[in-house]
């Protein structure tokens, strides 16, 4: 192991903001806030990107090194860890207005940061309790239907009008929110279903994994309700949706106005790298563990993040993800920075 590789450890200053946030209250409650919208996009403005990729040997390398798995899975007891001190906290009472609201929007910003984002890298790797711990992340943002939709459809429907999270031309993030939102759990609905039916089993039952999940998010709640009392459930359910419109924010500018062609067969062009916008920032790489090199992720969706490659061929985002996320809840500026980098379809 290099100790270049504890580069990533980086990530882990994220989750310290939330529980900083949580310990100080005061103005300290904003504290994620502040890391993630406000210094990391200053900071990425003046640090430079890096377009350079690994020789196939440093790659062989860094997928022998165990500590690139752990970095991840560590993320599982550091989320659930925050979000029951988060809990108790709140329900202690004695917090004013500004630092329920504070510590609960940097709650969620970290659901949607380590929880999900993590549980999207987890997620497509084949071991069994690799995925069991992205659902167990998932389920901070009561969305568990994301390890199906996003695996067997938005993987497949990439770029096309065929996939509610891929965002089209002239589409504000506001309406993409409520069409990926709805439309990829509605299609996860629809997966599970057509997979049963393919096995010759029963919808209604447990062998569907939709129906579990429900059920499960649903026994979480109820346990938020019954260790902590029923206030909370609110908040659980307000910080799980901050999490998951990070999410969809994050979707709405990975693959905003980019499409691609249907061919005379009916079938459309294989996914390559022009299809997904990539960011070689080098802040926001650590951060999201590779996440914004998202050309190569969705050319080979088991790569893992320590080796994905930049291509020159793949749309560049202008800033980096925290900043093209703020610029994007802005319509008209969006548009006007996007609209004409968007390639020819």
């Amino acid at each position: 192991m290099n100790w270049k590789d504890t580069k990533y450890l980086l990530a882990y200053v994220a989750p310290l903001t939330t529980f900083l946030a949580i310990y100080y209250q005061g103005a300290w409650s904003f504290a994620t806030v502040y890391f993630a919208f406000l210094m990391v996009p200053l900071l990425e403005l003046v640090i430079p990107y890096s377009t350079e990729n690994l020789s196939e040997e440093e790659e062989q390398s860094k997928l022998s090194v165990t500590l690139f798995d752990w970095l991840l899975y560590s993320n599982v007891p550091i989320l659930w860890g925050i979000l029951w001190y988060y809990f108790s906290t709140m329900s202690a009472g004695g917090l004013a207005t500004y630092e329920m609201i504070g510590m609960t929007t940097s709650v969620g910003i970290i659901v949607g940061t380590i929880g999900i984002n993590v549980a999207h890298e987890l997620g497509h790797q084949v071991k069994k309790y690799e995925q069991i711990l992205s659902k167990t992340l998932l389920l901070s943002a009561l969305y568990m239907h994301f390890f199906i939709e996003h695996n067997r459809g938005h993987h497949k429907n990439i770029a096309t009008d065929e996939d509610p999270a891929s965002a089209r031309l002239g589409e504000n993030v506001y309406s993409f929110w409520i069409r990926s939102t709805f439309g990829g759990y509605l299609n996860a609905w629809r997966l599970e279903k057509e997979k049963l039916k393919r096995k010759g089993r029963a919808v209604f039952s447990l062998n569907n994994e939709m129906l579990v999940f429900q059920l499960i998010q649903i026994a979480y709640l109820v346990s938020v309700g019954l260790i902590f009392g029923w206030m909370m459930v609110p908040f659980a359910i307000v910080v799980a949706i901050i999490g998951f419109l990070e999410l969809e924010t994050v979707n709405y500018i990975e693959h905003y106005g980019l499409r691609r062609k249907k061919l005379a067969s009916g079938r459309y062009e294989n996914v390559t790298m022009q299809h997904s916008w990539n960011s070689n920032h080098e802040l926001g790489r650590l951060l999201l563990y590779e996440l914004t090199r998202h050309s190569d992720h969705h050319f080979k969706a088991t790569r893992k993040y320590q080796v994905l490659r930049h291509f020159d061929e793949s749309p560049q985002l202008p800033y980096g993800y925290p900043g093209c996320m703020i610029l994007s809840l802005f319509p008209p500026i969006w548009f006007k920075l996007m609209n004409n980098k968007v390639p020819a379809q």
